[in-house]
């Protein structure tokens, strides 16, 4: 099997990074299980190759910072939403509160019932 071409190699990387974008401003956090797979395969063949024109790879660093930025946010989101969906998982099964000595008290919620939401 030849050596693929250099540019080739970038080319396929910039569109896979254009995808990858694409998929984590939708919130398609499943489809960057195959990319990723891509991007490392590409990246890894880009590695062995020698001599790389640093211009050329200069836009699709560009692109890999920003969507590391992106995955970053993403990534804080999902602990957000997991840190409140944990707190909120306490909160059902009761509520601490302070009396003015310091001392705390737990009052129970009934079992069943609802978290209502208003607006």
């Amino acid at each position: 099997m030849s050596n693929p071409d250099p540019q080739q190699l970038i080319d396929d990387l910039d569109q896979i990074l254009d995808q990858e974008r694409a998929a984590l401003m939708a919130g398609d956090l499943a489809k960057l299980e195959g990319l990723l797979a891509k991007k490392e395969k590409i990246i890894g063949k880009l590695n062995s190759v020698s001599e790389l024109e640093r211009e050329s790879l200069e836009q699709v660093q560009t692109k890999l910072t920003r969507n590391q930025d992106l995955l970053d946010s993403a990534m804080n989101g999902i602990r957000s939403v997991a840190a409140r969906m944990a707190e909120l998982r306490r909160i059902r099964k009761g509520l601490d509160v302070y009396d003015q000595s310091g001392r705390r008290t737990r009052y129970g919620t009934r079992s069943g019932a609802k978290l209502e939401k208003r607006a």
